[in-house]
């Protein structure tokens, strides 16, 4: 059966396609490659390009998707091709960049965790990534402060003190994973991709699991331009695609 030409289905990575930061299983890669036989497919996440990859199996598995948005679609590629490129420091500035990293930075060393370990500001093209515990965390580090986060508010606390202290720099922040939270301009969130999207698709069905209010699924699940599907696990993915797709 032909692909309908007017439907994608767009995906978030983390938690909806894998586990979070780890590999895809292949059965559910296999499973992909079925659905994408049936309608067009898309990938959008905040990570960079290369960290997609790495999750979805290498370059060349992840670039047999129709379409890949990595950090939330700032990096564009359709068919393995580039597409559109965005970038934060042109839009920020450099003056206002290093207030934020400077702030954030002084803020993270006041904080006492059960561990820390290095890389605490990522700058990527089209976001900036802040993480309290540190990036080059192992996965019994990453999983330890996951749950300390969920007791004591890490992230949750050090977001309202950005909010407060640049209200007026147009920045929206972006909790999501187990570690660390996104800082982008307002409307670069993941519904930035779907300028890509809205003049050859009606409709675009997205799937993720970081849906609520905070969470970095939220803002392109409830916009009026998808079709939300809140999902819990790669697991549950498959399940719902099985039953809406019947297969």
């Amino acid at each position: 059966m032909a692909k309908n030409p007017d439907i994608i289905y767009l995906f978030d990575v983390d938690g909806t396609l894998t586990l979070p930061r780890k590999v895809i299983h292949d059965d559910m890669y296999q499973f992909m490659r079925q659905v994408q036989e049936k309608v067009t497919c898309g990938l959008v996440g905040g990570s960079d390009l290369k960290k997609i990859a790495e999750q979805m199996g290498g370059m060349d598995a992840l670039m047999k998707f129709d379409y890949v948005f990595a950090e939330n679609g700032l990096m564009a590629y359709k068919d393995g091709k580039l597409i559109g490129k965005e970038s934060i420091q042109n839009h920020m500035g450099e003056e206002k960049l290093q207030q934020f990293i400077n702030f954030s930075l002084r803020y993270m060393s006041d904080i006492t965790l059960p561990v820390k370990r290095g890389t605490f500001i990522e700058f990527r093209n089209g976001l900036i990534n802040v993480c309290p515990v540190g990036r080059s965390c192992s996965q019994e580090e990453r999983d330890q402060f996951g749950e300390y986060d969920k007791e004591h508010h890490i992230r949750e606390k050090f977001v309202k003190v950005l909010e407060a202290e640049f209200s007026d720099a147009g920045l929206v922040f972006s909790i999501g994973g187990q570690i660390s939270f996104d800082v982008f301009p307002r409307g670069w969130d993941k519904t930035f991709c779907l300028s890509f999207l809205e003049k050859d698709f009606k409709t675009v069905h997205f799937f993720g699991d970081k849906t609520d209010k905070g969470g970095n699924d939220h803002e392109i699940y409830v916009d009026p331009r998808t079709v939300g599907h809140r999902v819990t696990s790669p697991e549950d993915t498959k399940a719902q695609l099985r039953e809406l797709m019947g297969i």
